[in-house]
């Protein structure tokens, strides 16, 4: 992968303390046996790589569970067309790099041809839904394997690892099964499937730990630069294909970097000097405010916003 693409996430030692910390490798380890579990248990599993942090870190644990062998998933990458390009261009060198397959699910084709229509807050995230159940039904999938955790916001926060979706894709809290010892029950009828969230127990800065201790490389954009971003509800959001200003709303260039990466309609950054991996940990530490609460629109729309989206299909 070239610099323009990416940047090598941080330098090889840790900040101050960070090496007292050895819960990063048992994390590491529980991850790593439940995408194992996974590959094992499901005929069809697939990887959901958005080009994220947190798919980053899935696929570079996928890797490792199965080398020298390539890990037996195809990638799927649900595409806004509202997408940021750094991070598109990151995930196209991501999977040539490690010679993997993806296939790409556009909801611009969705719009294109009438199947879906564009919302008037301008927004794709929700629009996701029904490109991802087709994905799902034209490749047989029985198994995703997502990058969420249960300390993004509190409707993740209800999912057990192995998530059961009955034939319609939706998730009913209270079809849930215990998981006691580590034991992952992954039965399920026809047209059902199971979502698979090996990074469940782990926090925004576990991840990033994760990050500086194995290098991973991140799309440029979760690392201060200086940008055009204009503010509307709280939030600092940039101009791109889906759009821009309104009424009074004024550009600015400020020194920004994102925490979650996803439709440029809703996800929005923050103000940041942190330039390097230690410096993004040492932020972290010092906030006391989730990723998706702190940059996310779409999960604002209501109390309920994720856990609605969620029951209609909604990873």
């Amino acid at each position: 992968m070239t610099a323009k693409h990416c940047v090598r996430a941080g330098a090889a030692g840790h900040p101050e303390g960070l090496s007292a910390l050895d819960h990063v490798p048992l994390l590491e380890a529980e991850a790593v046996h439940i995408i194992r579990e996974a590959a094992g248990e499901f005929e069809r599993p697939l990887i959901l790589f958005s080009g994220g942090k947190d798919s980053a870190v899935m696929l570079h644990l996928a890797v490792k569970a199965f080398v020298p062998a390539l890990p037996p998933f195809e990638l799927l990458h649900v595409d806004t067309g509202h997408n940021f390009p750094e991070v598109l261009a990151y995930r196209d060198a991501v999977v040539a790099h490690h010679g993997l397959r993806m296939r790409v699910a556009s909801v611009q084709e969705y719009l294109d041809d009438g199947r879906l229509r564009e919302r008037a807050d301008g927004t794709r995230n929700p629009l996701q839904t029904l490109p991802l159940l087709d994905a799902i039904a034209d490749g047989r999938n029985d198994a995703l394997l997502g990058g969420g955790r249960r300390d993004e916001e509190k409707a993740r926060a209800k999912e057990r690892v192995f998530s059961l979706r009955d034939e319609f894709g939706a998730w009913n809290p209270r079809r849930q099964r215990p998981e006691i010892w580590q034991m992952y029950n992954g039965r399920h009828a026809p047209g059902e499937h199971m979502r698979v969230f090996p990074l469940s127990n782990w926090t925004e800065l576990d991840v990033w730990q994760y990050v500086a201790r194995e290098n991973v490389r991140l799309p440029s954009l979760y690392f201060a630069h200086r940008r055009d971003v204009f503010e509307r509800a709280g939030m600092l959001l940039a101009a791109g294909r889906w759009g821009g200003l309104n009424g009074s709303e004024t550009v600015r260039k400020l020194t920004v970097r994102y925490r979650t990466v996803g439709d440029m309609s809703c996800t929005g950054a923050i103000e940041s000097e942190a330039a390097t991996v230690d410096e993004v940990i040492a932020e972290l530490m010092a906030s006391r405010v989730t990723e998706r609460g702190a940059s996310r629109a779409d999960d604002r729309l209501s109390e309920a916003a994720m856990e609605d989206r969620k029951r209609e299909g909604y990873f």
